[in-house]
C-alpha cells in the first residue's frame, strides 16, 4: 500500500522539482551575470528552500542536530557520509550560512537546469574520477578558495553513495589535499541518516514518510592534530552516528 501511494505523490514531486530547476536556472543566470556572487548565492539559497519544501509532498521531514556547533567566519571542510541526492539539498539549505561548495563528479556539470549552472558558477568544483591528476588539482583549487574566502567545502569521502545506508570506507586523498591547502580550516564531521530511504525503490516511485536527519559533530581545527589522527577521528565521528 505504501508503495502504491508513493506513485502519484512522486509524480507530483517531480513536477514541482522540475519546475523549480527550470525557473531558478533563469533566476540564477540573471543574478550571477547582472549582480554578482552575493545575489547568485541568495538565488541558490531560495532554490534550496524550494527543493527541500518540494519533498514535503512525499511526507519527508527533517531534523538537524547540533546546528549550534556550526562555526562561522572560518574556512570549513564538511566531511559527510553520502546516501542520496537529498544529502546535497539538505546541506545546501540548512547549512546555507557557511556558503557550502561541493566537490562533484564532472557528469553533473552539463545538462541539468540550475544544478549544472550552480556547480559551474557558484564556487564548486567538478572532478573526473577517471583522471586522478585532474581530481586532485580541482580539490586543491577549492581548498585555496575556501581558505581565501572563509567558505566551506563539502566532501563525501566514501566517493560513491551508499544505497542501503551502510557506510563505505573513507578515502583519505581528498581530505588530505583540503587540509594541506586550507590550513586554517576546521574539519566538521557530519552524519546523514535516512536519506537513502528516499530512493529505496529507485528513482520512481520515491520513498515516502521519511525523516532525514543531519547531525553535526564537534568541529576540529585542521592544524590541531596530525592528518592521520584527524582522518581517523573524522571517520569515526561520522560512522558511529549512522543508524543501520
Amino acid at each position: 500500500m505504501r508503495k502504491i501511494i508513493a506513485y502519484p505523490l512522486s509524480a507530483i514531486y517531480y513536477l514541482l522539482f522540475g519546475t523549480s530547476l527550470v525557473v531558478f536556472h533563469v533566476i540564477q543566470w540573471i543574478c550571477f551575470n547582472l549582480f554578482g556572487y552575493q545575489a547568485h548565492k541568495k538565488s541558490v539559497d531560495v532554490l534550496s528552500f524550494f527543493l527541500v519544501v518540494n519533498t514535503y509532498v512525499l511526507g519527508t521531514r527533517y531534523k538537524i542536530n547540533n546546528l549550534d556547533k556550526l562555526p562561522e567566519g572560518v574556512p570549513l571542510i564538511i566531511a559527510a557520509n553520502h546516501q542520496s541526492l537529498y544529502d546535497i539539498t539538505t546541506i545546501c539549505w540548512f547549512l546555507r550560512k557557511v556558503h557550502p561548495k561541493f566537490i562533484s563528479k564532472i557528469e553533473l556539470g552539463k545538462g541539468i537546469p540550475s544544478i549544472s549552472y550552480n556547480l559551474n558558477h557558484g564556487g564548486s568544483v567538478l572532478i573526473d574520477r577517471k583522471d586522478p591528476k585532474q581530481s586532485l588539482s580541482a580539490i586543491r583549487e577549492i581548498a585555496l578558495y575556501i581558505e581565501a574566502n572563509k567558505r566551506s567545502a563539502v566532501i563525501f569521502p566514501e566517493g560513491t553513495r551508499s544505497k542501503t545506508g551502510k557506510p563505505r570506507p573513507f578515502a583519505e586523498n581528498g581530505l588530505k589535499i583540503l587540509c594541506k591547502y586550507a590550513p586554517s580550516a576546521y574539519m566538521l564531521p557530519v552524519t546523514i541518516n535516512n536519506s537513502w530511504k528516499m530512493t529505496r525503490w529507485g528513482s520512481f516511485p520515491l520513498g515516502i514518510g521519511n525523516k532525514i536527519e543531519l547531525t553535526l559533530h564537534d568541529p576540529i581545527p585542521v592544524k590541531e592534530m596530525p592528518f592521520p589522527e584527524l582522518f581517523e577521528k573524522t571517520e569515526q565521528s561520522v560512522v558511529r552516528a549512522i543508524r543501520q
